[in-house]
């Protein structure tokens, strides 16, 4: 055996225990969920076939041809008994592309498929793509809804002047993608999400108006609206539905993560807020619940966060960031939640159906004021007391 041919073997060993490394749940957590110790992707979890070339006469020192950067944002299915990713792989080149992985328990041994995803192109090609909501809808369809980022040309000075629009496509195995053309409406939208099913006998999308592609401007939160035909989807009018407030959480914005799950109480959401701080903006997830019968009627929103980032958590390329827009719950119940933490890595929270019901509906709401949130902690107190 050559020298590169066992540095080839060295590599393939490493990458395998990587791979098949055994995750745990912390030992310590809220009662609400549990997280999980060990980062379930990330951008050493891709493909060796994806980074380097193994002919020793093209690549002899065995370098990474291709380099991969982050491994972030997933949407999320249960696909034919697997629990699937669709990734956000982002590439050294600031790339973004998506990429299907596969693990058979939800926690551990994820496996990206052999190739990423050839996602085909909306009239005018974008310069990016990326964090994809996944919708199985009752039409049939698995949909994939995600931000389709292009230069502001309208600036053509500025290289950091952009746009968004929310890109449609659809899947039957999620192989092989139809693209649809791209959502209309009004203002720019980075976060729509496919309610997953008809609605008046529409398609409905839960959106966040933007004014630019950063400040949300006028928008005022996450909003709600009704589209008749998805291969050509228009927005006319929409409505906030989960308003941003001053001094909370959402105070800067807020956007739906995936799409809500069914229960018999009502619609759960996962949704992530933003606040500014001195040290940049801080994304957190909350969850709050919408009526079966009308979507857009929140029944109960707990005050606070629900999810934020944790030690090693808060570290990577955009600090203090934890963002969801993928999670799957099985038939006896059980919630996998999907999280990334500083746009670097992916991550697992389980809980119940049960559990994030009664958090949403026993969990006192945001008062908005000091005065508010110091009753209400006094209120637990004189209850335990009396205990």
């Amino acid at each position: 055996m050559t020298e590169f041919e066992q540095k080839v073997v060295a590599l393939r060993k490493h990458h395998e225990e990587l791979l098949t490394k055994k995750n745990e749940p912390l030992e310590w957590g809220n009662g609400i969920y549990e997280k999980w110790k060990n980062p379930i992707l990330t951008a050493e979890h891709t493909p060796l076939e994806w980074r380097y070339d193994f002919c020793e006469k093209d690549n002899p020192y065995l370098m990474q041809r291709i380099m991969m950067n982050a491994t972030l944002n997933s949407g999320a299915i249960k696909w034919q008994g697997k629990y699937c990713l669709v990734v956000r792989v982002e590439g050294a080149d600031r790339k973004s592309f998506f990429a299907v992985a596969e693990s058979p328990n939800g926690v551990d041994n994820f496996r990206f498929w052999e190739e990423p995803i050839t996602m085909p192109d909306d009239v005018v090609p974008a310069t990016n793509i990326y964090d994809m909501r996944i919708t199985q809808h009752e039409d049939g369809w698995i949909y994939g809804v995600f931000c389709a980022e292009r230069h502001d040309d309208s600036l053509p000075g500025n290289l950091s002047a952009a746009t968004a629009t929310a890109g449609i496509a659809r899947t039957k195995d999620l192989k092989m993608w139809e693209r649809l053309p791209d959502l209309k409406t009004k203002s720019q939208q980075r976060n729509v999400v496919l309610h997953p099913e008809f609605v008046d006998g529409k398609y409905a999308f839960y959106t966040r108006p933007q004014d630019g592609f950063i400040d949300t401007g006028s928008g005022g939160g996450i909003g709600w609206a009704l589209v008749d035909d998805i291969t050509h989807a228009e927005i006319k009018e929409e409505k906030i539905i989960n308003a941003r407030h001053y001094h909370t959480i959402t105070e800067v914005k807020n956007g739906e993560g995936p799409h809500p799950i069914k229960t018999p109480k009502g619609w759960l959401h996962l949704a992530h807020g933003v606040r500014a701080t001195a040290d940049g903006l801080r994304y957190v997830l909350y969850m709050y619940m919408t009526a079966l019968d009308d979507p857009t009627k929140v029944i109960a929103q707990p005050g606070g966060f629900f999810l934020v980032p944790q030690g090693d958590e808060y570290l990577g390329d955009v600090m203090n960031v934890a963002f969801a827009n993928g999670w799957i719950v099985d038939h006896d119940g059980k919630v996998f939640i999907y999280y990334a933490s500083a746009d670097t890595r992916m991550h697992v929270a389980t809980s119940t159906v049960d559990k994030l019901v009664d958090y949403c509906m026993n969990t006192p709401e945001d008062g908005l004021y000091t005065a508010a949130s110091v009753e209400t902690i006094k209120k637990l107190i004189a209850k335990n007391r009396n205990l």
